[in-house]
């Protein structure tokens, strides 16, 4: 059993929610992306009402995130992060259920964890979740300008 601080929910973000999920985002997540403003939260919610998952305690405050992602063909997982103070109580894996579900429901078939090459701590935690690193695999980006 997963022992979750009593009084804390799951629920989808809403776009009131942006602020509260970039503050909560600097305090917990590990580093930064450039869709880190209120629009790119709220250009997520517009596509994809569903895809930014939250855990809130029972003041509604933010303790847990991830962006589970689907686009028709991918499942994909961002920014799992969990409030310090929340840590090590089975948090990230009711998160993780949360978008592996939502995943089986849409037709997903496997996820794919965003997950920085430095985070030691974050790659023991996909490790227990069961997630294993691709090495054959890298991401390659191109930010768009202007």
């Amino acid at each position: 059993m997963i022992d979750i601080p009593t009084q804390t929910r799951i629920r989808t973000a809403v776009p009131s929610d942006a602020e509260s999920v970039l503050a909560f985002w600097r305090d917990s997540a590990e580093g930064t992306s450039i869709s880190d403003d209120v629009d790119g939260v709220k250009r997520l919610l517009d596509r994809d009402p569903e895809a930014l998952i939250l855990a809130v305690d029972g003041d509604d405050r933010i303790v847990g995130s991830v962006i589970a992602g689907w686009d028709g063909w991918r499942a994909s997982l961002y920014r799992l992060a969990v409030l310090p103070s929340y840590r090590r109580r089975g948090l990230s894996k009711v998160l993780l259920k949360a978008a592996e579900d939502r995943f089986a429901a849409l037709g997903g078939r496997r996820a794919d964890a965003m997950v920085l090459e430095a985070n030691e701590r974050a790659h023991h935690a996909w490790g227990a979740a069961g997630y294993e690193r691709q090495d054959q695999w890298r991401r390659w980006v191109k930010p768009f300008t202007g």
